[in-house]
């Protein structure tokens, strides 16, 4: 069994004050940049898309011309949300305050509609506790977080027949596409990383809400309450959405179902003096990779900036079968590994939700390592492919976490192999590796400035 750091049982830990940001009080011009969407315009300018959208006439949301013009006007805002804390952090993670968690269990627990739930996910049937814990562990959230949003909006867990729009939007997000379990659930657990890694990074607001109006978070939240505050910003308007995060909304329901979650929390998450473990760069040596990608999510949009891309040698682009061989880039044991994934374990508990963890994605089923193995540093894991995920290109996708939190590649805990060290430029995917005063600069592409080895 695992040793864990756990808080005293009671109240919520206080966290610092921080100060809100300075809203713009007029309206601005931009010139739609290759590369944008209307909804990272919003984000940029902290209003709504729809608010864009009625400003400037757009008759299609979907298209935006190269170099058009468009208005922004000044955000709406209101006043500052409720301080009430939701969730500790080790809440919101797929951590240690859920190791021992059977969601199978606890949705035979209870007689409603998800009980009996079934849906075909990329081709193959599963039950609705199945899909829960699919999207948990692929996110890296909570699964009884999820269970408990999708009771709050949806009835799953105690009623037996939800309302029609609720069986086909169980999670409220109605947009063509989205509809079913696992498409919704994923959408809900990209939300929740979205506020919990933003606010990680020193985000301090606004939220967007759907009526336009705009609102600073409280003080003194926390990660996890900034996480769930977050996807009901993008489900509820400004009114119904204090009741939603105050003391009698969510954070009510979640604990009559499953206990107060500040009775079971994990702190530090992140202990201060954490440092990452000594790691070899997961190619063979002496063959020359390209670095792909900078620092970019971890799994779906937010799971924070904590993942580089690599390709194999070559010259061939698309997804190409490759034969050159990825490796352990530390001693560990091997807890997953389908569907591209492979999890090395590095303090060999067995469990992917404690201590450090290496995501290996993309990884070809051919001569896959097996679940289960004990790897040495340079052992073999398998090929880079396409496999798993959404990917035009044969890659390695490879990121970090600690108790079940994603540790973003340009932050304070270096992400560090063989003395190479990951920082972040600008955009997503952006970024360099430096060793000493060599710098490789990410470009999906091949060329002398992105090649490295070992």
């Amino acid at each position: 069994m695992p040793s864990l750091p756990m808080a005293v049982l009671g109240t919520p830990t206080p966290d610092p004050f921080r100060e809100p940001p300075q809203l713009r009080t007029e309206a601005e011009s931009y010139i739609v940049q290759p590369g944008d969407s209307l909804n990272s315009i919003a984000i940029q300018f902290g209003v709504s898309a729809n608010l864009i959208v009625q400003a400037n006439a757009i008759l299609n949301p979907d298209l935006l011309s190269v170099w058009q013009s468009l208005y922004i006007p000044a955000p709406q805002p209101q006043p500052p949300g409720p301080s009430h804390k939701i969730l500790p952090d080790s809440e919101l993670v797929f951590g240690p305050a859920n190791i021992y968690v059977d969601i199978y269990s606890v949705v035979d627990h209870w007689y409603g509609y998800l009980r009996g739930y079934t849906e075909e996910v990329e081709g193959v049937e599963m039950s609705g506790a199945g899909i829960i814990h699919l999207v948990a562990r692929r996110y890296s959230v909570n699964p009884l977080l999820l269970l408990g949003l999708l009771e709050y909006q949806g009835g799953w867990l105690t009623q037996l027949e939800p309302s029609p729009q609720s069986r086909l939007y169980p999670m409220g997000y109605i947009a063509y596409s989205w509809e079913g379990l696992f498409p919704q659930l994923s959408w809900a657990a990209d939300q929740l990383n979205l506020g919990f890694y933003r606010w990680r990074a020193d985000w301090s607001g606004p939220f967007i809400l759907t009526d336009g109006y705009v609102i600073n978070p409280g003080l003194g939240i926390n990660a996890g309450t900034a996480g769930v505050q977050m996807l009901f910003s993008q489900l509820y308007p400004t009114d119904a959405w204090r009741q939603v995060v105050g003391e009698a909304g969510f954070a009510l329901t979640y604990a009559d179902l499953f206990g107060d979650p500040f009775e079971r929390r994990v702190e530090p998450l992140l202990p201060a003096d954490l440092k990452q473990p000594i790691l070899q760069l997961p190619i063979e040596d002496g063959l020359v990779w390209s670095f792909t990608g900078g620092p970019h999510s971890a799994w779906g949009d937010y799971a924070g900036w904590a993942a580089p891309d690599f390709a194999p040698p070559g010259n061939a682009f698309g997804c190409v079968i490759s034969n050159e061989w990825v490796v352990a880039a530390a001693d560990a044991l091997v807890v997953r590994a389908e569907n591209g994934e492979v999890l090395l374990d590095l303090d060999g508990d067995g469990y992917e939700q404690t201590g450090w963890v290496l995501l290996y994605m993309h990884i070809e089923s051919r001569h896959r390592v097996q679940a289960g193995t004990v790897v040495q540093a340079g052992d073999l894991i398998g090929h880079a492919s396409c496999e798993g995920g959404v990917t035009t290109g044969t890659h390695l996708h490879l990121a970090r976490k600690y108790n079940g939190e994603w540790i973003p590649a340009d932050g304070p805990i270096p992400f560090e192999m063989d003395g190479w060290v990951s920082s972040g430029a600008e955009w997503p995917y952006d970024g360099y590796l430096s060793k000493g005063s060599v710098v490789l600069e990410a470009c999906a592409c091949r060329n002398e400035f992105n090649q490295i080895s070992r």
